[in-house]
């Protein structure tokens, strides 16, 4: 049809050229006519006969396919590092990822939930959500292989077209607060022994102050005596705002290294001459173990003598008395710079020693006060080592003392 037309353009074309021509040439009468009459003939001539209007091209009918999303939705929950599950109808699990596996085990396809997942709580989450429609979470506690928390969420996935053979899918993810709700109980349990340790103090110098005001008026002997307790009071007091003060501090600046060089040879024999006194008093030698020249170590030499201090000084305090407390300073070019502070005290049994860091834990609460100490000064040595990218290792023998050694 197009060619059709085409043709009969070019035609009517050569029509209107030849009459162009005729004029130009002055034809007239009988030589005009002739020459349109041939024309006209030509045009009949190469006319092709009428075709009958085409019918459209009409293509072949395919049944639209309905492409299954779940591999899509698979690849998408596998890059995710925290445990998700895609549940079907009736709670069967169609896949879990690899946070998953790690997490909870690896569960068949087409499973029910139920089958790792145990808890009445979570169970009727699951229920409620798949007959309502509607997204929930809750929170749930493993204690076993260790304690962890999560908060579940569980909601539709919203698809255009839900694979026919699994209907309507789900999302069951896990997020871990574990590190959260630890942050929290710590956050509580040092408002708590804070709160306390303040408070002791203080109503025992309330109660001085009314007696030295009442019964103690004229007695210069028990004032002298409830003097010297209320100084004491005062003083634990004072030790204990220093430490928190310290706390306080260190934590403000704890994403900042220290970038001075410090000679630890030096260091540590100034801090064994501050502690001489004390040693004395206890009855304990401090044997320095030191290599020759000099080993330096990028930190802040003042947290450096707070941390060596404060080990050598419980070494002192909770060591064995009349015995030795050892401080050996090793420098091997290759392994990290340690300090390593050993006593031979009766030992720290081995479910205290993961918590000696802890703000205000003590092994012995009776014993630490007796020694004037507030609870926070490895506390103030954990952190004062993490700011300076160390670590503080500690290994124990009940009956043959214990080790702290701070590797740089």
């Amino acid at each position: 049809m197009a060619e059709r037309v085409e043709r009969e353009r070019i035609l009517l074309l050569l029509v209107s050229l030849l009459a162009l021509l005729a004029f130009v040439l002055g034809l007239t009468g009988i030589e005009a006519a002739l020459g349109w009459l041939l024309l006209g003939t030509a045009i009949l001539a190469r006319a092709p006969a009428a075709e009958p209007d085409e019918a459209p091209a009409v293509e072949p009918f395919e049944p639209r396919r309905i492409s299954d999303p779940l591999p899509d939705v698979a690849a998408t929950l596998g890059a995710l590092d925290a445990p998700a599950f895609v549940l079907g109808r009736d709670a069967t699990v169609l896949f879990q990822n690899r946070a998953a596996e790690k997490a909870f085990g690896t569960l068949p396809p087409g499973s029910h939930i139920s089958a790792r997942l145990r808890s009445p709580g979570i169970l009727d989450m699951v229920r409620e959500t798949m007959a309502t429609g509607e997204p929930n979470q809750i929170e749930h506690s493993e204690r076993l292989p260790s304690e962890r928390v999560f908060v579940l969420r569980i909601a539709p996935i919203e698809l255009a077209e839900p694979p026919p053979t699994a209907g309507k899918l789900y999302l069951l993810s896990f997020r871990d607060v574990s590190e959260l709700r630890r942050i929290d109980r710590m956050r509580s349990d040092f408002v708590a022994n804070a709160s306390h340790e303040l408070r002791t103090p203080l109503a025992s110098l309330r109660g001085f102050i009314e007696t030295l005001q009442g019964p103690a008026r004229a007695d210069p002997a028990a004032q002298d005596r409830f003097l010297g307790i209320m100084l004491d009071q005062a003083t634990r007091m004072s030790r204990l705002v220093d430490d928190l003060l310290s706390l306080s501090r260190l934590e403000l600046k704890s994403h900042i290294a220290p970038d001075e060089s410090v000679d630890l040879v030096p260091l540590l024999g100034h801090v064994r001459d501050s502690l001489v006194p004390l040693a004395d008093d206890l009855g304990v030698e401090i044997r320095m173990h030191l290599p020759e020249g000099k080993v330096e170590v990028l930190g802040d030499r003042d947290e450096l003598v707070q941390v060596f201090e404060n080990l050598i000084e419980n070494a002192c305090k909770y060591g064995q008395e009349g015995k030795a407390v050892d401080v050996y300073l090793r420098n091997d070019a290759s392994q990290p710079v340690e300090v390593s502070v050993v006593d031979q005290g009766p030992g720290i049994p081995a479910e205290h020693v993961p918590r000696l860091t802890e703000r205000f834990y003590r092994v012995s609460v009776a014993d630490s006060r007796s020694k004037k100490g507030t609870g926070l000064g490895l506390a103030i040595v954990k952190h004062i080592l993490t700011r300076h990218r160390a670590r503080l290792l500690v290994r124990s023998e009940i009956g043959r003392g214990t080790d702290f050694t701070v590797r740089f």
